[in-house]
C-alpha cells in the first residue's frame, strides 16, 4: 500500500509540473468599474435601414452604412444632421465603408458581389465587380498606407486588395476551409490581418505577395471583430467565447479576458482609441453595453446603450478619442464620448 501512495504521489507531482508547463493564456476579468461617458444617439431617417458599420470621414462626420435599403448615410456631429445617398444597385446590401484621404467613402456591396466608391462631392458612384463569382459576399474594407483598399469575403472565403488607380481586383483563398474572414486591419508595417470567424485562428497577409500566415487561438474562440494598437498587438472580439483577446503577431502569444458580462456576452464591434484604450461592445445582454478595457491596468469600464444597442456590429475611433457607433436593431447611429473630455473643453 505505502508503495501504491508513493506511486500516486509521484504522478501528482508530475501532473502538478506538467500543467504549470503549459502558458496561461487565459485570464479573467477584473473588477468592473461605471464608464463615465455620454452616449448620444440620433434615428436614421429611413426606417429598418439596418445600420451596419460607421466610419470617420476626413472632417470628422460620422459615415454609416444602411444595408436593408442600400443607402449611405451621413451625420454632421455638430448638428446632428443626416444626409443620405442612395446607391447605384438596388439591394447591393453595403456593409462594411472606410474613407480615404480625398474624402471618398468605399463600401462593400455584401449582396451584389461589388465594392463601391462615393464621392460626396458629386454623388458620383463608382463600382468595382468581384473577379470570381465565388467570391459574392465583400465584407470589411480597410486602407493600408500606400493607399490600397484590403477586404474580406467571408461566405466565399477570400481575403482581396483592390487598387483605386487601375481598378483591379486580387483575390486569395484561405487556407483554412470555411473560415469565414470577418474584421479587418492593417499594422504599421503595411501588413494586414483578419479573424477567420468560423473557426479559431486569425491571420495575416503578406502585402506583396498575398500569402496569408494563420495563428491559432484557444480551440473554443471565434474571433469576430479585430483592432490593432500603436504596439502592433491585435484585439479581437471572442464572440461565441466571450472573451477579449489579444494575440502578439510577433510570439504568437495569446491572452483572454472574461467579458464582463459573462460566457453568453457576445463580444461584437471594437475599436481602439488614440489613448490606447480598447473599446468593443456586448451584443449578447440586454441593453448592449459600451465596455472600455484598459491595457496597462487590465481592468474594464461599462456603460449601457441608452436604445438598447440592438447590436453594434462595429464601432470607429475618432483622432480625437469619440466613438462612433451603429445600433442596427435600433436604426440609431450614435457617439460615445468621455465625460471627462467633454467637461475639460468647456
Amino acid at each position: 500500500m505505502k508503495t501504491i501512495n508513493i506511486l500516486l504521489c509521484g504522478v501528482a507531482a508530475a501532473l502538478v509540473l506538467l500543467i504549470s508547463a503549459i502558458p496561461h493564456t487565459r485570464a479573467a476579468g477584473n473588477e468592473v468599474r461605471t464608464l463615465n461617458v455620454t452616449i448620444r444617439e440620433w434615428d436614421v431617417p429611413t426606417k429598418n435601414a439596418n445600420p451596419h458599420d460607421p466610419a470617420v470621414g476626413p472632417d470628422g462626420a460620422l459615415w454609416f452604412t444602411e444595408q436593408f435599403v442600400s443607402k449611405l448615410g451621413r451625420l454632421d456631429p455638430a448638428t446632428g444632421a443626416i444626409r443620405e445617398y442612395t446607391l447605384k444597385t438596388n439591394k447591393s446590401g453595403p456593409h462594411g465603408l472606410v474613407a480615404d484621404h480625398d474624402g471618398n467613402i468605399w463600401y462593400t456591396g455584401n449582396y451584389a458581389g461589388l465594392i463601391g466608391k462615393l464621392n460626396p462631392r458629386t454623388g458620383e458612384i463608382t463600382e468595382y465587380k468581384m473577379p470570381d463569382p465565388k467570391a459574392s459576399d465583400p465584407h470589411t474594407p480597410v486602407f493600408d498606407q500606400q493607399g490600397t483598399l484590403w477586404f474580406t469575403v467571408q461566405g466565399g472565403n477570400f481575403v482581396g486588395r483592390l487598387d483605386p488607380h487601375t481598378g483591379k481586383i486580387d483575390l486569395k483563398l484561405v487556407p483554412t476551409e470555411d473560415a469565414l474572414p470577418y474584421g479587418m486591419g492593417v499594422n504599421s508595417k503595411g501588413i494586414p490581418f483578419f479573424c477567420e470567424f468560423g473557426t479559431n485562428k486569425m491571420a495575416k497577409i503578406d502585402p506583396k505577395t498575398m500569402a496569408i500566415s494563420e495563428y491559432k487561438l484557444p480551440a473554443d474562440a471565434r474571433p469576430r471583430r479585430m483592432a490593432i494598437a500603436a504596439d502592433d498587438k491585435v484585439y479581437f472580439t471572442d464572440f461565441d467565447g466571450g472573451h477579449l483577446g489579444r494575440l502578439d503577431p510577433d510570439t504568437g502569444a495569446v491572452k483572454m479576458w472574461a467579458s464582463p458580462g459573462g460566457p453568453m456576452a457576445s463580444p461584437y464591434g471594437m475599436t481602439i482609441t488614440p489613448d490606447g484604450m480598447v473599446w468593443y461592445s456586448e451584443a449578447g445582454v440586454e441593453p448592449n453595453t459600451v465596455i472600455r478595457f484598459d491595457p496597462k491596468t487590465e481592468t474594464f469600464a461599462r456603460a449601457k446603450i441608452p436604445s438598447g444597442g440592438g447590436v453594434v456590429r462595429n464601432m470607429a475611433a475618432t483622432p480625437d478619442g469619440r466613438v462612433y457607433i451603429a445600433c442596427s436593431g435600433a436604426n440609431k447611429v450614435g457617439i460615445v464620448e468621455s465625460k471627462e473630455k467633454l467637461q475639460s473643453s468647456r
